[in-house]
Protein backbone atom coordinates (compact mmCIF):
# COMPACT_ATOMS: atom_id res chain seq x y z
CA UNK A 1 0.00 0.00 0.00
CA UNK A 2 1.70 3.27 -1.01
CA UNK A 3 2.10 5.90 1.07
CA UNK A 4 0.53 9.37 0.16
CA UNK A 5 2.59 12.55 0.61
CA UNK A 6 -0.15 13.96 3.25
CA UNK A 7 -0.86 11.17 5.44
CA UNK A 8 -4.17 12.12 5.76
CA UNK A 9 -4.61 11.69 2.56
CA UNK A 10 -4.45 7.93 3.03
CA UNK A 11 -8.01 7.92 4.47
CA UNK A 12 -9.73 8.66 1.46
CA UNK A 13 -7.94 5.57 -0.70
CA UNK A 14 -9.76 2.72 -1.25
CA UNK A 15 -6.64 0.55 -0.18
CA UNK A 16 -7.29 2.30 3.74
CA UNK A 17 -10.87 1.10 3.89
CA UNK A 18 -9.60 -2.59 2.79
CA UNK A 19 -7.20 -2.13 5.89
CA UNK A 20 -10.56 -1.34 7.95
CA UNK A 21 -12.31 -4.50 6.61
CA UNK A 22 -9.10 -6.51 7.30
CA UNK A 23 -8.57 -4.88 11.15
CA UNK A 24 -12.16 -5.98 12.05
CA UNK A 25 -12.09 -9.50 10.55
CA UNK A 26 -8.21 -9.58 12.58
CA UNK A 27 -10.00 -8.53 16.16
CA UNK A 28 -11.96 -11.79 15.81
CA UNK A 29 -9.17 -14.87 16.03
CA UNK A 30 -7.04 -12.43 18.06
CA UNK A 31 -8.88 -11.80 20.62
CA UNK A 32 -10.30 -15.44 20.90
CA UNK A 33 -6.39 -15.91 20.90
CA UNK A 34 -6.25 -13.70 23.91
CA UNK A 35 -8.99 -15.21 25.42
CA UNK A 36 -7.92 -18.66 24.88
CA UNK A 37 -3.97 -17.61 26.47
CA UNK A 38 -5.86 -15.85 29.55
CA UNK A 39 -8.20 -18.94 29.79
CA UNK A 40 -5.16 -21.13 29.70
CA UNK A 41 -3.41 -19.71 31.98
CA UNK A 42 -5.72 -19.43 34.87
CA UNK A 43 -6.45 -23.37 34.69
CA UNK A 44 -3.02 -24.35 34.64
CA UNK A 45 -2.42 -22.33 37.99
CA UNK A 46 -5.10 -23.65 39.84
CA UNK A 47 -3.74 -26.96 38.87
CA UNK A 48 -0.22 -26.33 39.80
CA UNK A 49 -1.52 -24.88 42.85
CA UNK A 50 -5.05 -26.33 44.04
CA UNK A 51 -5.69 -29.94 42.70
CA UNK A 52 -2.16 -30.81 42.31
CA UNK A 53 -1.52 -30.74 46.28
CA UNK A 54 -4.58 -32.23 46.73
CA UNK A 55 -3.61 -35.34 44.33
CA UNK A 56 -0.27 -35.53 46.15
CA UNK A 57 -2.27 -36.20 49.77
CA UNK A 58 -1.93 -32.15 51.49
CA UNK A 59 -5.49 -31.06 52.74
CA UNK A 60 -3.94 -27.34 51.25
CA UNK A 61 -1.22 -26.16 49.82
CA UNK A 62 1.84 -25.98 51.72
CA UNK A 63 3.43 -22.98 52.48
CA UNK A 64 6.60 -23.98 51.18
CA UNK A 65 4.97 -24.98 47.81
CA UNK A 66 5.74 -22.43 45.74
CA UNK A 67 9.78 -23.06 45.93
CA UNK A 68 10.12 -26.38 43.92
CA UNK A 69 6.97 -24.73 41.57
CA UNK A 70 8.17 -21.88 40.84
CA UNK A 71 11.77 -23.36 40.55
CA UNK A 72 10.35 -25.60 37.54
CA UNK A 73 9.02 -22.32 35.97
CA UNK A 74 12.13 -21.15 35.83
CA UNK A 75 13.23 -24.22 33.93
CA UNK A 76 10.88 -23.96 31.73
CA UNK A 77 11.19 -20.59 30.97
CA UNK A 78 15.09 -21.11 30.63
CA UNK A 79 14.52 -23.91 28.52
CA UNK A 80 12.57 -21.69 25.75
CA UNK A 81 14.90 -18.70 26.30
CA UNK A 82 17.65 -20.57 25.66
CA UNK A 83 16.54 -22.90 22.89
CA UNK A 84 13.69 -21.28 20.76
CA UNK A 85 14.16 -18.71 18.32
CA UNK A 86 13.31 -14.84 19.84
CA UNK A 87 14.88 -15.74 23.04
CA UNK A 88 11.21 -15.56 24.34
CA UNK A 89 10.78 -12.14 23.74
CA UNK A 90 12.15 -8.73 25.23
CA UNK A 91 13.40 -8.77 28.46
CA UNK A 92 10.75 -7.09 31.00
CA UNK A 93 14.05 -5.63 32.95
CA UNK A 94 14.17 -2.90 29.87
CA UNK A 95 10.69 -1.73 30.97
CA UNK A 96 7.22 -1.54 29.13
CA UNK A 97 8.45 -0.91 25.18
CA UNK A 98 6.20 -1.38 21.89
CA UNK A 99 8.09 -4.21 20.13
CA UNK A 100 7.71 -4.89 16.37
CA UNK A 101 5.78 -7.99 16.34
CA UNK A 102 7.29 -10.91 16.45
CA UNK A 103 8.42 -12.94 13.44
CA UNK A 104 6.02 -16.01 12.53
CA UNK A 105 9.29 -18.74 14.01
CA UNK A 106 9.61 -16.81 17.16
CA UNK A 107 6.13 -16.51 18.29
CA UNK A 108 5.96 -20.53 19.88
CA UNK A 109 8.84 -19.27 21.94
CA UNK A 110 7.27 -16.38 23.26
CA UNK A 111 4.34 -17.67 23.89
CA UNK A 112 5.76 -20.75 25.56
CA UNK A 113 8.24 -18.40 28.00
CA UNK A 114 5.59 -16.44 28.92
CA UNK A 115 3.25 -19.46 29.82
CA UNK A 116 5.97 -20.85 32.22
CA UNK A 117 6.22 -17.95 33.63
CA UNK A 118 2.72 -16.82 34.20
CA UNK A 119 0.99 -20.54 34.86
CA UNK A 120 3.82 -21.16 37.68
CA UNK A 121 3.91 -18.22 39.88
CA UNK A 122 6.42 -15.60 38.51
CA UNK A 123 5.74 -12.02 39.57
CA UNK A 124 4.84 -10.63 35.75
CA UNK A 125 1.64 -10.56 33.88
CA UNK A 126 0.12 -11.37 30.84
CA UNK A 127 0.13 -7.58 28.37
CA UNK A 128 3.48 -8.03 27.02
CA UNK A 129 3.13 -11.82 26.24
CA UNK A 130 -0.51 -10.85 24.64
CA UNK A 131 0.72 -7.55 22.37
CA UNK A 132 3.33 -9.89 21.25
CA UNK A 133 0.55 -12.94 20.60
CA UNK A 134 -1.75 -10.55 18.52
CA UNK A 135 0.90 -9.28 16.49
CA UNK A 136 2.47 -12.26 15.65
CA UNK A 137 -0.62 -13.71 14.81
CA UNK A 138 -1.36 -11.53 12.32
CA UNK A 139 2.20 -11.38 10.93
CA UNK A 140 2.28 -15.48 10.75
CA UNK A 141 -1.58 -14.76 8.51
CA UNK A 142 0.48 -12.24 6.59
CA UNK A 143 3.40 -14.94 5.62
CA UNK A 144 0.96 -17.54 4.68
CA UNK A 145 -1.19 -14.92 2.33
CA UNK A 146 -1.25 -15.89 -1.30
CA UNK A 147 -1.17 -12.06 -2.02
CA UNK A 148 2.02 -10.12 -1.12
CA UNK A 149 0.98 -7.89 1.60
CA UNK A 150 2.43 -4.22 1.59
CA UNK A 151 5.10 -4.01 4.36
CA UNK A 152 2.94 -0.63 5.44
CA UNK A 153 -0.28 -2.63 5.69
CA UNK A 154 1.28 -5.33 7.45
CA UNK A 155 2.66 -3.29 9.88
CA UNK A 156 -0.44 -1.51 10.34
CA UNK A 157 -2.45 -5.06 10.70
CA UNK A 158 0.17 -6.15 13.39
CA UNK A 159 -0.35 -3.06 15.40
CA UNK A 160 -4.28 -3.88 15.33
CA UNK A 161 -3.85 -7.26 16.25
CA UNK A 162 -1.46 -6.43 19.63
CA UNK A 163 -3.94 -3.60 19.93
CA UNK A 164 -7.22 -5.88 20.10
CA UNK A 165 -5.18 -8.27 22.11
CA UNK A 166 -4.39 -6.30 24.99
CA UNK A 167 -7.49 -3.91 24.92
CA UNK A 168 -9.93 -7.14 25.72
CA UNK A 169 -7.26 -7.65 28.53
CA UNK A 170 -7.42 -4.34 30.13
CA UNK A 171 -11.53 -3.98 29.15
CA UNK A 172 -11.33 -1.02 27.13
CA UNK A 173 -10.24 -0.04 23.76
CA UNK A 174 -9.58 3.87 25.05
CA UNK A 175 -7.30 2.03 27.72
CA UNK A 176 -5.46 0.01 25.31
CA UNK A 177 -5.36 3.35 22.51
CA UNK A 178 -3.36 5.09 25.55
CA UNK A 179 -1.42 2.54 27.27
CA UNK A 180 0.30 1.88 23.06
CA UNK A 181 -0.09 5.55 21.83
CA UNK A 182 2.41 6.45 25.06
CA UNK A 183 4.27 3.52 24.70
CA UNK A 184 4.98 3.79 20.74
CA UNK A 185 5.55 7.52 21.32
CA UNK A 186 3.30 8.04 18.19
CA UNK A 187 1.43 10.82 16.96
CA UNK A 188 0.03 13.87 14.87
CA UNK A 189 -1.77 12.09 11.91
CA UNK A 190 0.61 8.78 11.58
CA UNK A 191 -1.19 8.57 15.36
CA UNK A 192 -4.50 8.60 13.37
CA UNK A 193 -3.94 6.24 10.78
CA UNK A 194 -2.39 3.24 13.06
CA UNK A 195 -5.10 4.18 16.23
CA UNK A 196 -8.45 3.35 13.65
CA UNK A 197 -7.62 0.09 12.45
CA UNK A 198 -6.76 -0.84 16.32
CA UNK A 199 -9.93 0.21 17.42
CA UNK A 200 -11.71 -1.33 15.39
CA UNK A 201 -10.57 -4.31 16.12
CA UNK A 202 -10.51 -4.06 19.64
CA UNK A 203 -14.33 -3.02 19.10
CA UNK A 204 -15.28 -6.06 17.56
CA UNK A 205 -12.22 -7.95 19.57
CA UNK A 206 -14.17 -6.95 22.76
CA UNK A 207 -17.59 -8.36 21.71
CA UNK A 208 -15.55 -12.18 21.25
CA UNK A 209 -14.36 -11.73 24.55
CA UNK A 210 -17.79 -10.84 25.86
CA UNK A 211 -19.44 -14.00 24.40
CA UNK A 212 -16.63 -16.29 24.96
CA UNK A 213 -16.98 -15.35 28.68
CA UNK A 214 -21.01 -16.09 28.93
CA UNK A 215 -20.01 -19.08 26.56
CA UNK A 216 -17.41 -20.61 28.60
CA UNK A 217 -18.79 -19.46 32.04
CA UNK A 218 -15.05 -18.09 33.11
CA UNK A 219 -15.93 -14.44 32.75
CA UNK A 220 -14.43 -11.56 30.77
CA UNK A 221 -10.92 -11.84 33.38
CA UNK A 222 -12.39 -8.37 34.59
CA UNK A 223 -10.22 -5.80 36.66
CA UNK A 224 -12.68 -3.74 37.96
CA UNK A 225 -13.12 -3.62 41.94
CA UNK A 226 -16.26 -4.16 43.01
CA UNK A 227 -17.66 -3.47 46.46
CA UNK A 228 -15.32 -0.56 48.03
CA UNK A 229 -16.58 2.04 50.17
CA UNK A 230 -18.16 4.80 49.01
CA UNK A 231 -15.25 7.78 48.42
CA UNK A 232 -17.11 11.41 47.86
CA UNK A 233 -14.46 14.03 47.10
CA UNK A 234 -10.79 14.08 48.15
CA UNK A 235 -10.37 16.98 51.19
CA UNK A 236 -6.85 19.16 51.08
CA UNK A 237 -5.16 16.56 53.79
CA UNK A 238 -5.68 13.64 51.30
CA UNK A 239 -4.54 16.43 48.49
CA UNK A 240 -1.05 16.79 50.41
CA UNK A 241 -0.70 12.53 51.30
CA UNK A 242 -1.32 12.21 47.54
CA UNK A 243 1.61 14.44 46.63
CA UNK A 244 3.71 12.16 49.55
CA UNK A 245 2.92 9.11 47.72
CA UNK A 246 4.27 10.69 44.90
CA UNK A 247 7.19 11.28 46.47
CA UNK A 248 7.81 7.61 47.82
CA UNK A 249 6.67 5.80 45.02
CA UNK A 250 10.18 6.09 43.09
CA UNK A 251 12.44 5.24 45.66
CA UNK A 252 10.59 1.98 46.20
CA UNK A 253 10.33 1.56 42.46
CA UNK A 254 14.01 2.54 41.42
CA UNK A 255 14.93 -0.47 44.10
CA UNK A 256 12.63 -2.44 42.10
CA UNK A 257 14.28 -1.76 38.94
CA UNK A 258 17.57 -1.87 40.11
CA UNK A 259 16.93 -5.28 41.34
CA UNK A 260 15.92 -6.19 37.52
CA UNK A 261 18.15 -4.65 36.19
CA UNK A 262 21.30 -5.64 38.24
CA UNK A 263 20.09 -9.24 37.10
CA UNK A 264 19.30 -9.66 34.24
CA UNK A 265 22.95 -9.68 32.65
CA UNK A 266 23.52 -12.85 34.46
CA UNK A 267 20.44 -14.18 33.52
CA UNK A 268 21.19 -13.48 29.95
CA UNK A 269 24.81 -15.30 30.31
CA UNK A 270 23.97 -18.36 32.33
CA UNK A 271 20.25 -18.30 31.97
CA UNK A 272 19.65 -22.20 32.96
CA UNK A 273 21.08 -21.42 36.04
CA UNK A 274 19.99 -18.13 37.24
CA UNK A 275 16.46 -18.17 36.40
CA UNK A 276 15.49 -21.48 38.33
CA UNK A 277 17.52 -20.19 40.87
CA UNK A 278 15.51 -16.78 40.75
CA UNK A 279 11.82 -19.29 40.59
CA UNK A 280 13.28 -20.69 44.28
CA UNK A 281 14.01 -16.94 45.46
CA UNK A 282 10.39 -15.87 44.25
CA UNK A 283 9.09 -18.83 46.12
CA UNK A 284 10.97 -18.63 49.12
CA UNK A 285 9.84 -15.05 49.92
CA UNK A 286 6.07 -16.10 49.10
CA UNK A 287 6.97 -19.13 52.03
CA UNK A 288 8.31 -16.62 54.31
CA UNK A 289 5.22 -14.00 53.96
CA UNK A 290 2.68 -16.81 54.25
CA UNK A 291 4.67 -18.34 57.51
CA UNK A 292 5.08 -14.76 59.03
CA UNK A 293 1.64 -13.41 58.48
CA UNK A 294 -0.62 -16.33 57.65
CA UNK A 295 -1.70 -15.56 54.87
CA UNK A 296 -1.75 -17.14 51.22
CA UNK A 297 1.25 -17.46 49.22
CA UNK A 298 -0.45 -16.07 46.48
CA UNK A 299 -0.52 -12.44 47.64
CA UNK A 300 3.33 -12.52 46.91
CA UNK A 301 3.12 -15.01 43.72
CA UNK A 302 2.01 -14.40 40.51
CA UNK A 303 1.09 -11.05 38.56
CA UNK A 304 -1.67 -9.85 40.98
CA UNK A 305 -4.36 -9.34 38.61
CA UNK A 306 -6.80 -11.63 40.29
CA UNK A 307 -5.83 -11.08 43.45
CA UNK A 308 -5.80 -7.38 43.40
CA UNK A 309 -9.44 -6.95 44.04
CA UNK A 310 -9.36 -9.70 47.28
CA UNK A 311 -6.84 -7.65 48.59
CA UNK A 312 -8.28 -4.40 48.62
CA UNK A 313 -12.07 -5.46 50.10
CA UNK A 314 -10.22 -7.48 52.49
CA UNK A 315 -8.08 -4.58 53.82
CA UNK A 316 -8.90 -4.40 56.87
CA UNK A 317 -7.90 -8.05 57.73
CA UNK A 318 -4.08 -7.06 57.27
CA UNK A 319 -2.17 -5.50 59.72
CA UNK A 320 0.27 -2.80 59.22
CA UNK A 321 3.22 -5.04 59.78
CA UNK A 322 1.81 -7.71 57.14
CA UNK A 323 1.07 -4.63 54.88
CA UNK A 324 4.62 -3.63 54.98
CA UNK A 325 6.35 -7.38 54.58
CA UNK A 326 3.69 -7.99 51.70
CA UNK A 327 5.06 -4.60 50.51
CA UNK A 328 8.93 -5.82 51.10
CA UNK A 329 8.06 -9.45 49.61
CA UNK A 330 6.11 -8.40 46.63
CA UNK A 331 8.36 -6.30 45.73
CA UNK A 332 11.53 -8.29 46.04
CA UNK A 333 9.86 -10.84 43.99
CA UNK A 334 9.00 -8.31 40.75
CA UNK A 335 12.46 -7.14 40.80
CA UNK A 336 13.75 -10.73 40.60
CA UNK A 337 10.90 -11.77 37.57
CA UNK A 338 11.47 -8.88 35.83
CA UNK A 339 15.32 -9.57 35.64
CA UNK A 340 14.93 -13.17 34.65
CA UNK A 341 11.36 -14.23 33.63
CA UNK A 342 9.35 -13.00 30.74
CA UNK A 343 6.37 -11.22 31.12
CA UNK A 344 4.28 -7.55 31.53
CA UNK A 345 5.09 -5.03 34.24
CA UNK A 346 1.78 -3.37 34.88
CA UNK A 347 -0.04 -5.62 37.09
CA UNK A 348 2.52 -6.23 39.97
CA UNK A 349 3.08 -2.47 39.67
CA UNK A 350 -0.64 -1.83 40.27
CA UNK A 351 -0.73 -4.57 42.89
CA UNK A 352 2.65 -2.99 44.59
CA UNK A 353 0.89 0.39 44.74
CA UNK A 354 -1.87 -0.82 46.18
CA UNK A 355 -0.35 -2.62 49.17
CA UNK A 356 1.87 0.79 49.65
CA UNK A 357 -1.51 2.48 49.59
CA UNK A 358 -3.15 0.34 52.09
CA UNK A 359 -0.07 0.78 54.31
CA UNK A 360 -0.62 4.76 54.12
CA UNK A 361 -4.34 4.65 54.54
CA UNK A 362 -3.18 3.57 58.65
CA UNK A 363 -1.92 7.70 58.86
CA UNK A 364 -3.97 9.79 59.83
CA UNK A 365 -6.52 11.67 57.10
CA UNK A 366 -5.94 9.28 54.25
CA UNK A 367 -8.69 7.00 54.14
CA UNK A 368 -8.15 3.49 52.16
CA UNK A 369 -9.86 4.30 48.41
CA UNK A 370 -7.88 7.46 47.92
CA UNK A 371 -4.70 5.93 49.31
CA UNK A 372 -4.79 3.02 47.29
CA UNK A 373 -5.58 4.84 44.15
CA UNK A 374 -2.94 7.15 44.16
CA UNK A 375 -0.92 4.04 44.95
CA UNK A 376 -1.48 2.91 42.03
CA UNK A 377 -1.17 5.30 39.64
CA UNK A 378 1.89 6.20 40.94
CA UNK A 379 4.19 3.31 40.97
CA UNK A 380 2.30 2.38 37.48
CA UNK A 381 3.69 5.41 35.79
CA UNK A 382 7.28 4.81 37.60
CA UNK A 383 7.39 1.39 36.23
CA UNK A 384 6.21 1.65 32.95
CA UNK A 385 6.47 5.67 32.50
CA UNK A 386 3.47 6.89 30.83
CA UNK A 387 1.80 8.81 32.84
CA UNK A 388 -1.84 9.16 30.81
CA UNK A 389 -2.16 5.32 30.98
CA UNK A 390 -1.35 5.31 34.62
CA UNK A 391 -4.00 7.75 35.56
CA UNK A 392 -6.45 5.70 33.31
CA UNK A 393 -5.73 2.56 34.94
CA UNK A 394 -5.53 3.79 38.70
CA UNK A 395 -9.12 5.72 37.85
CA UNK A 396 -11.14 3.12 35.72
CA UNK A 397 -10.68 0.28 38.21
CA UNK A 398 -12.37 1.59 40.72
CA UNK A 399 -15.85 2.26 38.98
CA UNK A 400 -18.32 4.66 40.16
CA UNK A 401 -15.58 5.93 42.55
CA UNK A 402 -13.03 6.68 40.05
CA UNK A 403 -14.18 10.10 38.93
CA UNK A 404 -13.92 11.33 42.20
CA UNK A 405 -10.19 9.75 43.01
CA UNK A 406 -8.94 11.27 39.62
CA UNK A 407 -7.87 14.70 41.01
CA UNK A 408 -5.73 12.83 43.52
CA UNK A 409 -4.01 10.03 41.21
CA UNK A 410 -3.21 12.96 38.78
CA UNK A 411 -1.13 14.19 41.90
CA UNK A 412 0.44 11.92 42.77
CA UNK A 413 0.78 10.60 38.91
CA UNK A 414 2.19 13.78 37.82
CA UNK A 415 4.55 14.17 41.20
CA UNK A 416 6.05 10.77 40.80
CA UNK A 417 6.70 11.25 37.15
CA UNK A 418 9.18 14.10 37.96
CA UNK A 419 10.45 12.77 40.42
CA UNK A 420 11.23 10.17 39.11
CA UNK A 421 12.98 11.42 35.68
CA UNK A 422 15.10 13.63 38.28
CA UNK A 423 16.30 10.44 40.08
CA UNK A 424 17.19 8.62 37.24
CA UNK A 425 20.97 9.28 36.28
CA UNK A 426 21.95 11.55 33.42
CA UNK A 427 23.18 9.51 29.97
CA UNK A 428 26.48 9.68 28.93
CA UNK A 429 27.46 12.46 26.94
CA UNK A 430 27.40 12.48 23.05
CA UNK A 431 30.97 11.96 21.46
CA UNK A 432 32.00 12.01 18.17
CA UNK A 433 33.91 9.03 17.12
CA UNK A 434 34.93 7.03 13.72
CA UNK A 435 31.50 5.79 13.30
CA UNK A 436 29.54 8.72 14.57
CA UNK A 437 28.29 10.11 17.68
CA UNK A 438 28.35 7.61 20.51
CA UNK A 439 27.67 7.34 23.95
CA UNK A 440 30.75 7.86 26.11
CA UNK A 441 31.36 5.68 29.27
CA UNK A 442 31.85 2.09 30.06
CA UNK A 443 28.24 0.49 30.74
CA UNK A 444 29.66 -2.19 33.29
CA UNK A 445 27.90 -5.40 34.01
CA UNK A 446 28.94 -8.09 32.54
CA UNK A 447 30.39 -9.32 29.16
CA UNK A 448 27.81 -9.86 26.07
CA UNK A 449 26.18 -13.23 25.95
CA UNK A 450 26.37 -15.36 22.75
CA UNK A 451 24.18 -13.71 20.17
CA UNK A 452 24.53 -10.10 21.78
CA UNK A 453 27.64 -8.55 21.30
CA UNK A 454 26.01 -6.11 18.53
CA UNK A 455 23.99 -4.52 21.05
CA UNK A 456 26.97 -4.10 23.58
CA UNK A 457 29.46 -1.72 22.37
CA UNK A 458 31.30 -0.33 25.29
CA UNK A 459 32.34 3.20 23.15
CA UNK A 460 32.34 3.44 19.68
CA UNK A 461 29.05 0.98 19.07
CA UNK A 462 26.84 1.38 16.38
CA UNK A 463 23.69 0.19 18.29
CA UNK A 464 22.44 -0.16 22.33
CA UNK A 465 20.40 -2.52 24.37
CA UNK A 466 17.32 -2.90 23.74
CA UNK A 467 7.33 -6.58 29.31
CA UNK A 468 -1.87 -13.87 35.49
CA UNK A 469 -3.15 -14.26 37.72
Amino acid sequence: MATPTDPLALLRTRNYLVLLAVAALVGVPVSAAAYGFLALVSYVQKEIFIHLPHGLGFSTEPAWWPVPVVAVGGVLTGLAIMYLPGRGGPSPADGFKVHGAPAPRDLAGVVLAALATLCFGAVLGPEAPLIALGGGLVMLAVSLARRPVPKQAASVLAAAGGFAAISTLLGSPILGAFLLMEASGLGGPTLGLVLVPGLLASGIGSLIFIGLGVLTGLGTFSLAIPALPHFARPDVAEFGWAVVIGLAAPVLGRGIRWTGTFLKPYSERSTLLVVPLAGAAVGLLAFAFAEGTGKPTSDVLFSGQSELGPLIIHAASYSVGATVLLLACKGLAYGVSLGSFRGGPTFPALYVGAAGGIAMSHLPGLSLVPAVAAGMGAMAVVMLTLPMTSVLLATLLFLSDGLAVTPLVIVAVVVAYVTHARLEPRPAPLIAGRRGITRCGWTGGLPPVRGEASRHQAVSGTSRPAESR
